[in-house]
C-alpha cells in the first residue's frame, strides 16, 4: 500500500527527539562535576549502577532467548502466529532496555553536577536536573517512534495480510517492551528499596545519623538503587506504555475502519502523528521550566506545571488540525476523545499531587500523626492511600465513557460499528494522555537525579545552604515521581482496555489460521474475520453468567495482589540482609560512627545486586505464565475475564500503593524541614518508619502493576493461537 507523506513526520520526530536528547546530555556533561570528593562519590554510584544493569541484562537476555524460541516454534512449527513475531518481540525488548540504559547513564553523570550547580543557585540545580531528566523523556519517545516507524515500513513491505495483520503483529514488540520493563521495574525496585530500608532502619532510626551520611555503609547502594530502579526501570516502563498506547490504537483503527481501506490507513497512522507532534511540543515545554532563588514548594511545582501544561494545551489544539487534515471520519469527535485523555491525565496528576505533596492537608496530617507514634503514621498513610483512589478511578471511568461516546458520534447503542469506533476513541484518548511524554517523563526522571544530588551534597559535606537547596529539589522530585506514577497507571488503564479489543482481533486471526468458523447472531456460519465484536462475544459466551468469565476475573484481581505480595516480601527479605550487614559493620569496624574508618560500601552493593537478581525472576515469570495457563484451561472467555479483573484490581491497587508511599515519604520530609519537632524528634523517627514501609509501596510493587496489567494483555494477544488450540 502507498504510505501517506504525512507518515514521514513520525521518523523525523524520532530523530529530532534523539538529537535533542544528545544535545541535553552533552550540555550537562560540560557542567562542572564539583570537588574531588563529589567526583569520587559520583564514580562509586556510576560503577555500581552500571555493574548491576549489566548483570540484570544477562538474566533478561536468557529469558528473551527462551521466549523467542517458543514464539519461533509457534510461528514456524505450529503456524499459530505471524512469522515476524519472534523478531518484533526481540526488538521491543532491546529498545526498552536501551531507553533505560541511556536514561540511567545520564542520571549517574547528572547528580554531582546538579549538587555543584546548587552551590550557586536553586535555578541552576533545577535546570541541570530537569534537562538531564529530559534526556530520558526524549530518548524514550525517540526510540519508541523509531521502532514503530521501522516495523510499520518493514511489515508494509513484506506482510501481505493487510493492516489488521500488520498492526496486531506490531503489538508483539509491545510484549517484548513489557517483559523487559517488568524485569527492570521489579529488579530495580527490589535493589533500591532493600538498600533504602536498610540505610533508614539502622542509620537514621538506630544510629541516629542523617540521611545519606557517609558513615552509613548502605548509602552508596541506596544512591545506586535510585538510578537502577527509578531511572532505568522507569524508562523501560514508560517506553512500553508509550508504544503500547500507540500500537493498540493503531490496531483498533485498522479494525474500526476495515471496510474503508483509505480511511483505515489514516486511522492507523493518526496516533503515530499525534505522538510525533507531541515530541516537538515537549521540547518547547522543557525550555519553559525555570525558577527563582528562595522558591517555595508551590513555586517549584508551578515551574514544572508551566512546561507540562503548555505542552498539553498545544497538543490539544494540534490534534484538531492533525485529524482534520487526515480527513478521518468524525475527526471532531475523535479530537475531543484525545482532549478527554489529556484532561484525565491532568486531573490524575493534580489529584496525586494533592495527596502526596506536603503542601496539602493529607500529607500534613500524616506528619502530625507522627507526634503519637509510628502506628498512627502507618494507619493514616494507608487510609490516605485508599481514599486517594477515588478521584483517579472516577476520572478514568468518565474518560472511558466520554472518549467512547465522542468517537462514535454519541451513539449509545452497542451496534458493531459504534462499538468499534468507540473503542478506537478510548485508545486514542490513551495516546493523548501520553502524547507529551517527552516532558512528562522528564519531570519523573528528574526526581531520582535530585535525590542523588542531595546524597552527594551530604556525603561531600557541602554545607547547610546547599543541602537546603538540594532538599527542596528532592522534595519536589518526590511529588513529581508520585505524579508520574499516577500518570503512568492512568494511561495503563486506558491502554489495557484498548488491548482487550486487540485481543479479540488476534483471536479472530488465530481462528482463521486454524480454519475455524463461528456462528453469528443471526445463526449463520461465517468466517472469523467477518465476525463483529457482538458476534464474537456471543460465540464464546463472554457474559457475566458464564462461570469461566467470573473465575477469570477473580484470578485477574488475585494476580495483582499476589504479584504485590511477592515483590513486597522480596524487598523485606533483601532488606533484612541489608540491616544485618549494616549492623555488623557498625559493630565490627571500629571508628565508623566517629568518622575515623571507611565503611565497606561494596558489600552492601553486592547484597542488593544479588537479592534483586534472584528475587525478580519468579514474580516476572508468573505474570507471563498466568495468562497462558488461564487461556489453556478457561479458554477465550476466561482470558477476557482475567484481563478485566486484572485491570480493575490492578489499577486501583496501584494508585493506592503509589500514593500512600509518596505521602509517607513527603510526610517525613515535612518533619525534616523543622515541623513537629524537626530532625531527630519522636515524630521524625515515626515518619521514618512510615517512609520505610512506603518505600516498596511506591517504588517496587505499585509502579510494577501498570506493567503487569498490560503485560498480561500482551501475552494473551501473542498466545491467542495457543488458546484457540486448547479451547
Amino acid at each position: 500500500m502507498n504510505i501517506p507523506s504525512a507518515f514521514w513526520l513520525v521518523p523525523v520526530a524520532s530523530v529530532v527527539a534523539l538529537g535533542m536528547a544528545w544535545y541535553f546530555f552533552r550540555t550537562m556533561m560540560q557542567a562542572d562535576e564539583g570537588t574531588p570528593r563529589m567526583r569520587e562519590i559520583a564514580g562509586h554510584v556510576r560503577r555500581g549502577a552500571m555493574a548491576y544493569l549489566k548483570q540484570q541484562y544477562r538474566v533478561v537476555l536468557f529469558v528473551f532467548i527462551v521466549l523467542a524460541l517458543i514464539f519461533a516454534f509457534m510461528a514456524y512449527g505450529l503456524h499459530a502466529q505471524n512469522t515476524w513475531v519472534p523478531f518484533a518481540f526481540l526488538t521491543g525488548g532491546f529498545f526498552s532496555g536501551l531507553a533505560g540504559f541511556f536514561g540511567m547513564k545520564t542520571a549517574t553523570y547528572a547528580s554531582a553536577r546538579t549538587a555543584n550547580a546548587a552551590r550557586k543557585s536553586l535555578d541552576g540545580g533545577l535546570r541541570i536536573a530537569f534537562r538531564s531528566g529530559a534526556v530520558m523523556g526524549l530518548t524514550v519517545v525517540g526510540l519508541g517512534l523509531l521502532d514503530i516507524a521501522l516495523w510499520f515500513l518493514i511489515l508494509n513491505k513484506f506482510d501481505n495480510g493487510g493492516l489488521i495483520s500488520i498492526t496486531t503483529t506490531m503489538l508483539t514488540f509491545g510484549m517484548g517492551a513489557s517483559t523487559q520493563a517488568l524485569f527492570a521495574r521489579v529488579g530495580g525496585g527490589i535493589y533500591t528499596k532493600a538498600a533504602d530500608v536498610g540505610a533508614d532502619i539502622v542509620g537514621k532510626v538506630e544510629a541516629d545519623i542523617p540521611e545519606d551520611d557517609p558513615r552509613n555503609p548502605a548509602t552508596i547502594a541506596d544512591n545506586v538503587g535510585d538510578n537502577v530502579g527509578d531511572v532505568a526501570g522507569m524508562g523501560a516502563d514508560l517506553y512500553e506504555s508509550y508504544c503500547g498506547s500507540i500500537l493498540s490504537t493503531a490496531a483498533l483503527g485498522a479494525t474500526a475502519f476495515a471496510m474503508v481501506p483509505d480511511m483505515q490507513l489514516r486511522a492507523v497512522i493518526a496516533p503515530m502523528l499525534i505522538a510525533a507532534v507531541g515530541v516537538f511540543l515537549s521540547i518547547l515545554g522543557i525550555y519553559l521550566v525555570r525558577t527563582k532563588e528562595g522558591a517555595t514548594m508551590r513555586d517549584l511545582l508551578r515551574s514544572l506545571s508551566l512546561g507540562t501544561n503548555v505542552s498539553a494545551l498545544l497538543i490539544a489544539v494540534a490534534t484538531f488540525a492533525i485529524l482534520y487534515l487526515l480527513g478521518i471520519e468524525n475527526w471532531l469527535g475523535l479530537s475531543f476523545s484525545v482532549i478527554t485523555g489529556l484532561a484525565a491525565g491532568v486531573i490524575i496528576g493534580q489529584a496525586t499531587e494533592y495527596y502526596t505533596s506536603h503542601s496539602y492537608k493529607p500529607t500534613q496530617k500524616i506528619s502530625e500523626a507522627g507526634l503519637t507514634g509510628s502506628a498512627t503514621v502507618i494507619i493514616k498513610g494507608i487510609g490516605t492511600g485508599m481514599i486517594s483512589t477515588c478521584i483517579p478511578v472516577i476520572t478514568i471511568g468518565v474518560a472511558i465513557m466520554l472518549s467512547y461516546l465522542c468517537a462514535n458520534g454519541f451513539d449509545s447503542s452497542m451496534s458493531a460499528g459504534a462499538l468499534s469506533k468507540g473503542l478506537y476513541g478510548i485508545g486514542i484518548a490513551a495516546v493523548g494522555m501520553l502524547s507529551t511524554l517527552g516532558i512528562t517523563l522528564a519531570t519523573d526522571a528528574y526526581g531520582p537525579i535530585a535525590d542523588n544530588a542531595g546524597g552527594n551534597a551530604e556525603m561531600s559535606e557541602l554545607g547547610e545552604e546547599v543541602r537546603h537547596r538540594t532538599d527542596a529539589l528532592d522534595a519536589l522530585g518526590n511529588t513529581t515521581a508520585a505524579t508520574g506514577k499516577g500518570f503512568a497507571i492512568g494511561s495503563a488503564a486506558l491502554t489495557a482496555l484498548a488491548l482487550l479489543a486487540s485481543y479479540i482481533e488476534e483471536v479472530k486471526i488465530a481462528m482463521e489460521r486454524a480454519d475455524m468458523t463461528l456462528t453469528n447472531l443471526k445463526g449463520d456460519i461465517i468466517q472469523a474475520s467477518q465476525a463483529t465484536i457482538p458476534d464474537f462475544m456471543n460465540y464464546f459466551q463472554v457474559n457475566l453468567m458464564n462461570p469461566r468469565v467470573l473465575v477469570g476475573a477473580f484470578i485477574g484481581a488475585m494476580a495483582a495482589f499476589l504479584f504485590c505480595g511477592l515483590t513486597m516480601e522480596a524487598v523485606g527479605r533483601a532488606a533484612q540482609k541489608m540491616v544485618e550487614e549494616v549492623r555488623r559493620q557498625f559493630h565490627e569496624i571500629k571508628g565508623i560512627l566517629e568518622g575515623k574508618a571507611t565503611p565497606d560500601y561494596g558489600r552492601c552493593v553486592e547484597i542488593s545486586t544479588r537479592a534483586a537478581q534472584h528475587e525478580m525472576i519468579f514474580p516476572s515469570l508468573l505474570a507471563i505464565a498466568i495468562p497462558i495457563v488461564v487461556g489453556m484451561v478457561l479458554g477465550v472467555a476466561g482470558v477476557l475475564g482475567l484481563l478485566v479483573g486484572g485491570l480493575a484490581g490492578g489499577f486501583t491497587l496501584a494508585v493506592f500503593m503509589a500514593n500512600a508511599g509518596g505521602a509517607w515519604d513527603n510526610a517525613k520530609k515535612m518533619v525534616e524541614e523543622g515541623n513537629f519537632g524537626g530532625k531527630g524528634s519522636f515524630a521524625h523517627k515515626a515518619t521514618i518508619v512510615g517512609d520505610t514501609v512506603g518505600d516498596p509501596f511506591k517504588d517496587t510493587s505499585g509502579p510494577s502493576l501498570n506493567i503487569l496489567i498490560k503485560l498480561m494483555s500482551m501475552v494473551s494477544i501473542v498466545m491467542a493461537g495457543l488458546t484457540i488450540a486448547f479451547a
